[in-house]
């Protein structure tokens, strides 16, 4: 495998408020979270993005390795450096995964769910992952949020990958996605919905993550690290933990941090 290049293939700006003024645009890398993680102990990193056409050892939840053919996904690191009341994991999550889902409802005009703790399914399906990344460098405290969105694979695709519960926004649109158009708009709604978090519009965000997760009064099982599972009624749901009824009334209060899924029973 010939060496990973760290330059750049080309640099691009956006007129937001913080999000991708600088964006670095790179033919292949290791991962984008690596390279980011790594330019992030640099002065001027906060709103830093990293994009490649294609990464060798790109990273999923669990330390799942994460591959895309060259071109067909929008493979993307944000560096962000938030205040101390925005640094909980759930958080930043739910603030990435609400700004694809806004960008896929604008490309495709279709509502994207958020699956906890960190994917978007459209139609079922998986879409997109998120993985966030936390380091305590010379730079503060830094956080690199991943992000793989799926844009032109086809269904053959996933069924060569042996991917059946994984989409595109090409198969659920019928149409081309350019990976550059889908870079703006996702870059776009990071900086939109970053700025109201900083605003201090945590509850507004997270009645938005809490729809589009759309679980709140349903019947759940709550598996926690370690295979435990919680099953009742999610009374509700927040950045601070969930609330689980069993059939006798009880409710249980459960940590984001002691939640690994959660799905309908």
């Amino acid at each position: 495998m010939n060496a990973v290049p760290f330059t750049p293939r080309e640099t691009w700006h956006f007129d937001t408020d913080r999000i991708g003024r600088r964006v670095l645009v790179y033919e292949h890398v290791e991962s984008t979270n690596t390279l980011a993680a790594a330019i992030a102990t640099e002065e001027d990193a906060d709103g830093l993005v990293l994009i490649a056409d294609h990464q060798h050892a790109g990273r999923g939840q669990y330390g799942r390795t994460w591959m895309s053919r060259p071109g067909s996904s929008l493979l993307m690191s944000v560096v962000v450096r938030p205040p101390v009341e925005l640094r909980q994991p759930v958080i930043l999550t739910a603030w990435a995964a609400i700004a694809v889902a806004e960008s896929i409802l604008s490309l495709t005009s279709v509502q994207a769910r958020i699956k906890w703790p960190n994917d978007l399914l459209i139609r079922g399906k998986k879409v997109c992952g998120i993985l966030i990344e936390q380091s305590n460098n010379a730079a503060g405290v830094t956080t690199v949020v991943g992000i793989g969105l799926n844009l032109t694979q086809t269904a053959e695709d996933f069924t060569q990958a042996n991917l059946p519960d994984a989409t595109s926004l090409g198969v659920v649109s019928g149409g081309l996605i350019d990976p550059r158009t889908a870079a703006s708009v996702v870059i776009r709604k990071l900086d939109l919905e970053y700025a109201r978090l900083i605003a201090g519009e945590r509850v507004a965000v997270e009645a938005d993550w809490k729809w589009r997760i759309g679980l709140l009064g349903r019947q759940v099982i709550v598996e926690h690290p370690g295979g435990a599972t919680t099953t009742g009624r999610l009374r509700d749901m927040s950045f601070d933990g969930l609330e689980v009824e069993d059939s006798e009334g009880f409710v249980r209060v459960l940590t984001p941090e002691s939640v690994a899924r959660i799905r309908a029973a």
